[in-house]
C-alpha cells in the first residue's frame, strides 16, 4: 500500500523563525554584527561588546543610544517590525538595518534578554525571548541606551553548533566583524572583551585625520606611513579613504576595507576594481592594504540583496568601477617612487647586532655619517689621540684586492635628468676600462643634489645596487627593477598616445617553436603590432620577427618571443572569456605583454653604470608614476633614515 501524498500545511511560526534565522545568524559573529548595527542606527557613540566561549555562552552588547520605549521594546522582537522604513521606500535606505529580522532571528535560536531606557524616561524596561517564546515587558532599572544579552546561542538548533569552529576562531571572526564596522564609523568608540584574550579598544576619532587614525588602529601602526590619500568626486559618487603603497601588501585580502554609505561590504564588483587598479604593481599572490568609502545617493545603490546585507548592487556598476580604479590610480601616481617603510624596517632588523645592546654615545654630538668636513684645527689625516702603529686615516683607506667592495664606485656629479645624452648611455655597452671621473662640483651643487627625493648617487655595489645620499638618510636602488619599471611605464604611455616607437630589423629573425605556440602567437599578431612587435607566419612551427619596439633593440628576440607567449597564455587564462576591450581584459592582456617586454629592455644587474647614468635613473624614477615597485610588485628602492643607521652604531 503506497504512502499517502504529503499535505501542504502552514509551518509553526516558531519553526519559521528558526528557519529564517539560518540566513541571518550563521555564527556568533553574525549575531554581533546585527546587534552592533542596531546600536549604530540608534545613534550610539559608545558600543561595548563582551563574548564568552566564542559567543556560544554569551554575547553582550551595551550602547548609549536612544533606547526604546516599552511599546517599541515589545515590537522589536516581532518579525518584520522596524522603525527604519518610515515611508516604506526601499530605494532610500540610509540605515544599516531595515529588515526587522535580526532580533526575532536571534531570539529564535537562543535566550535573548533586552534592557533599555530612552533619554528622559524615569525607568527602563526589560524583555526576554527564549527559543522563540516571548515573555512580558517588565520595568527594570537601566541606564540610557540598550543592553542586549544573548546566552546559549543555537541551543534551540543544536545541529548548528556542530558547524562552529574553535573559540579562538569564532572570537577572531567577531573581532574582524567589529573592526570592519569600526572602519565605517570612526566617530564611535568600540570595545571588545573576548574570553581571556587581549581586549580590543578603538577610541572615537574626530577631526580631519579621524578616518586615517581609525584605519591605522585597525590595519597596523605602520599603515599611516605607507598610505596615500584618496578623494575623487564624479557625478553623484564620492570616493574617499587611504590606499597602501603597492610595496605595502599582504598575503590575504582581509586587509581590504570597503564601505558604501557607512556600511562595510564585501562586494565582488568593488574588489575586482581594487585588484584591477593594482594589477600591474602587485604580484598575483599578494593583496593591497586599504580603506575606501563610497558615498552616493541611496537610490543609486541597492542594499536589499542578501539578508546579511554585506553585498550591494549599484545602478551604474561601470561608472562605480571606473571611479574606484581612477581614484586608486591617481593616488598611486602621486606616490611616485615611494616605497614601503616596512622594507627598511626588515633591513634594519637584519643589520642589528645580535650581541649585547649598544650603549648610545653620550659624549659630544657625533658628526653626521655623511659629513666629510673636519675641524680646521686638526691637520688633515691627523688622529685626535695617539694612534696605533697600524693606523690609517679613513680617507686613505682602500678596499683589499679581490674583496666584494673592490668594485664599489664612488660617484660625484650633479644629477643630469634623463635627457637624450643620459638615456643614450644605456643603449651601448658600459666602458668598464674608463678611469673614474673627477669631482667637479661645488659644495652648493653637492648640497642641492641630496635634496632630491631619491638623493644623489654616491656608489654602485656589485654592479646591481645604487647607493644614494638624501638629506636625512640613504637610499638603496635595485637598478634592474627600477629601469624595468621605467621602460614599462614609458611603453604604456606610448601605447596610450597611439603607438609604440618601433625599429625594423636589418635581417628579420626566425624563431622556431611548437605549431600550437606559433598559432597562438600569430592569432595575437594584430595586438602585438600595436605594441611595436611585427611578426608573421614562417612555415609550420615558426614565426618571422620583422620589427621590435625601439626600446628593446638589442634584446634577445628568442627570449622576448618566449616571454610574450607566456604572458599571452597567463592573461588568457585569467580573462575567462570576458569581452576584450581596451579598458578591460584586452588592455590588461596588452599590459601583461608590455610588462614582459620591458624586462628585456632594461638595465641588467651586473652592469656597471657611470655617475650620470645612475643620477639620471634616480631623476626619472622621481618623475615616473608607480616607480616605487617593479612590474612584479617588488620594491625598487629602500630608504634608511640616518637616525636609524645611527641607532645601529649606538649613537642614539
Amino acid at each position: 500500500m503506497s504512502a499517502p501524498h504529503p499535505v501542504i500545511r502552514r509551518l509553526d511560526p516558531i519553526l519559521v523563525d528558526r528557519i529564517a534565522a539560518g540566513e541571518v545568524v550563521e555564527r556568533p559573529a553574525s549575531a554581533v554584527k546585527e546587534l552592533v548595527e542596531n546600536a549604530i542606527d540608534a545613534g550610539a557613540r559608545t558600543i561595548d561588546v563582551v563574548v564568552e566561549n566564542g559567543g556560544r555562552r554569551l554575547i553582550r552588547v551595551v550602547d548609549d543610544g536612544r533606547g526604546m520605549s516599552p511599546e517599541d521594546l515589545a515590537l522589536c522582537v516581532e518579525r518584520h517590525a522596524t522603525s527604519k522604513l518610515p515611508g516604506g521606500d526601499l530605494s532610500a535606505i540610509d540605515t544599516l538595518g531595515f529588515r526587522g529580522e535580526a532580533l526575532p532571528s536571534i531570539g529564535a535560536v537562543s535566550r535573548l534578554a533586552i534592557t533599555t531606557r530612552p533619554e528622559g524616561a524615569e525607568a527602563g524596561a526589560s524583555l526576554t525571548v527564549e527559543a522563540g517564546l516571548k515573555g512580558p515587558v517588565r520595568p527594570a532599572p537601566a541606564q540610557r541606551g540598550t543592553r542586549i544579552e544573548v546566552t546559549e546561542l543555537f541551543a534551540a538548533t543544536p545541529a548548528r553548533l556542530k558547524f562552529l569552529k574553535s573559540d579562538r576562531a569564532e572570537n577572531s571572526a567577531i573581532a574582524e566583524t567589529l573592526r570592519r564596522l569600526a572602519v565605517a564609523q570612526p566617530g564611535i568608540r568600540f570595545t571588545l572583551k573576548a574570553d581571556a584574550g587581549q581586549p580590543l579598544l578603538l577610541p572615537a576619532e574626530t577631526g580631519p585625520e579621524a578616518e586615517l587614525r581609525r584605519l591605522t588602529a585597525v590595519l597596523g601602526p605602520d599603515f599611516a606611513a605607507n598610505a596615500l590619500p584618496v578623494s575623487l568626486i564624479r557625478e553623484s559618487f564620492w570616493v574617499t579613504g587611504h590606499v597602501g603603497l603597492p610595496t605595502y601588501h599582504r598575503g590575504a585580502a582581509g586587509y581590504i576595507h570597503l564601505v558604501v554609505n557607512g556600511r562595510p561590504v564585501r562586494d565582488r564588483l568593488l574588489l575586482g576594481a581594487v585588484r584591477g587598479a593594482y594589477a600591474d604593481t602587485l604580484a598575483s599572490d599578494r593583496h593591497p592594504v586599504l580603506g575606501l568609502a563610497i558615498a552616493c545617493d541611496p537610490d543609486h545603490v541597492d542594499v536589499n540583496v542578501h539578508p546579511a546585507k554585506t553585498e550591494v548592487r549599484f545602478r551604474e556598476p561601470g561608472l562605480v568601477r571606473a571611479l574606484v580604479v581612477s581614484a586608486i590610480h591617481d593616488a598611486l601616481r602621486r606616490g611616485g617612487a615611494r616605497s614601503a617603510t616596512t622594507g627598511a624596517s626588515r633591513t634594519l632588523d637584519a643589520l642589528r647586532p645580535a650581541g649585547p645592546a649598544l650603549v648610545p654615545h653620550t659624549g659630544a654630538a657625533a658628526p653626521s655619517l655623511f659629513r666629510s668636513a673636519r675641524p680646521s684645527f686638526f691637520p688633515a689625516g691627523t688622529p685626535s689621540v695617539a694612534a696605533p702603529s697600524g693606523y690609517r686615516p679613513l680617507e686613505s683607506w682602500r678596499p683589499a684586492p679581490g674583496s666584494s667592495l673592490e668594485n664599489a664606485e664612488p660617484v660625484f656629479g650633479e644629477p643630469q635628468g634623463f635627457g637624450e645624452a643620459a638615456q643614450a648611455a644605456f643603449a651601448g655597452p658600459a666602458d668598464l676600462t674608463a678611469p673614474p671621473q673627477a669631482d667637479v662640483r661645488t659644495d652648493s651643487e653637492a648640497a642641492e643634489a641630496v635634496d632630491h627625493p631619491l638623493g644623489a648617487a654616491r656608489a654602485q655595489i656589485h654592479e646591481t645596487y645604487i647607493l644614494a645620499q638624501t638629506r636625512d638618510g640613504l637610499v638603496i636602488v635595485d637598478q634592474h627593477a627600477a629601469h624595468e619599471r621605467l621602460v614599462y611605464e614609458r611603453m604604456k604611455a606610448e601605447r596610450a598616445r597611439g603607438g609604440i616607437a618601433r625599429q625594423g630589423l636589418l635581417i628579420p629573425d626566425v624563431v622556431e617553436m611548437s605549431a600550437d605556440a606559433a598559432e597562438r602567437l600569430i592569432a595575437a599578431a594584430p595586438d602585438l603590432d600595436r605594441l611595436g612587435l611585427t611578426i608573421e607566419a614562417f612555415g609550420t612551427g615558426a614565426v618571422l620577427v620583422r620589427e621590435v619596439p625601439a626600446a628593446l633593440l638589442g634584446a634577445s628576440i628568442r627570449d622576448l618571443v618566449t616571454d610574450i607567449l607566456d604572458a599571452l597564455e597567463s592573461s588568457g587564462d585569467e580573462e575567462g572569456g570576458a569581452p576584450a576591450t581596451e579598458g578591460g581584459p584586452l588592455g590588461r592582456r596588452l599590459d601583461a605583454v608590455l610588462s614582459r617586454m620591458s624586462c628585456h629592455g632594461s638595465v641588467r644587474a651586473g652592469r656597471r653604470l657611470r655617475p650620470e647614468e645612475m643620477n639620471a635613473l634616480l631623476r626619472e624614477m622621481e618623475a615616473t608614476p608607480n616607480s616605487g615597485q617593479c612590474n612584479h610588485g617588488r620594491p625598487t628602492s629602500i630608504e634608511l633614515k640616518l637616525s636609524d643607521i645611527e641607532r645601529l652604531f649606538g649613537r642614539r
